[in-house]
C-alpha cells in the first residue's frame, strides 16, 4: 500500500499490489532489492505482498459476511422483537411487584410515576391552552357556536343530455284496486 494521502479503493489496493507481484517475478525472477536498509529478494518481496494480497481479501470476504450477518439480525430481530416486547409486558402484568420472580427473568418491577407539583400541573395546563388556542381546536360546546354563513355562491344545475326515451311496454289490464289500508266503496 501507499503512504499518500489519497486514498484509494480496496479494489485499486489489490489491482496494483497483484500487479507489483506480477512484474517483479517477470522481470526480476531472482533479483535483490534493498528497502529501507532492509535486503529482500524477489521471493520475499513476493511472499509479503502475496500475505498483503490475502489479508485484504479476508477484509473484504469478512465484511460481506458481516453485512449478510447484519441484514440476517436486523430480519430476525424484525420478527422477533415484538414476541419480547409482548413476553415482557406479560411478565410483568403477571407478576406485579414481585420482584424475586421478575429478577429469574432478568426483569425489574415498573416504577411508579413521580407525583407531579403544582407547578407542573398548572404549567402543562397552560401549555395545553396554548397548543388548542394554536391548533384552533375547540371544546364540543364551543364547536356547536360556530356556524357558516355563505354568500356570494351561484349554484349551476348540472345538466345531463337527454336520454332516449324507455320502450313502450304494453298497457296493464284495466281493473281498479283500493290501494292498502283503505276500504274500496
Amino acid at each position: 500500500m501507499s503512504s499518500s494521502t489519497s486514498s484509494k479503493s480496496k479494489a485499486a489496493t489489490l489491482a496494483d499490489l497483484q500487479a507489483l507481484v506480477s512484474g517483479l517475478q517477470a522481470k526480476f525472477p531472482s533479483g535483490q532489492f534493498t528497502l529501507g536498509n532492509t535486503a529482500f529478494t524477489t521471493a520475499a518481496l513476493v511472499q509479503t505482498l502475496t500475505s498483503l494480497i490475502a489479508a485484504i481479501i479476508a477484509v473484504n470476504t469478512a465484511q460481506a459476511n458481516a453485512k449478510v450477518a447484519v441484514a440476517a439480525l436486523r430480519a430476525t430481530a424484525a420478527t422477533v422483537g415484538p414476541v419480547v416486547l409482548a413476553l415482557r409486558r406479560n411478565l410483568l402484568a403477571m407478576f406485579g411487584n414481585a420482584t424475586d420472580t421478575l429478577a429469574l427473568f432478568g426483569l425489574k418491577p415498573r416504577k411508579a410515576p413521580a407525583p407531579r407539583t403544582g407547578a407542573e400541573i398548572a404549567a402543562a395546563a397552560a401549555k395545553a391552552e396554548a397548543t388548542r388556542k394554536a391548533r384552533g381546536t375547540a371544546s364540543k360546546k364551543s364547536k356547536l357556536t360556530v356556524t357558516g354563513n355563505v354568500t356570494g355562491v351561484e349554484i349551476v344545475p348540472i345538466t345531463t343530455p337527454a336520454a332516449a326515451p324507455p320502450p313502450a311496454q304494453p298497457a296493464p289490464a284495466t281493473t281498479t284496486t283500493a290501494p292498502q289500508g283503505t276500504v274500496a266503496k
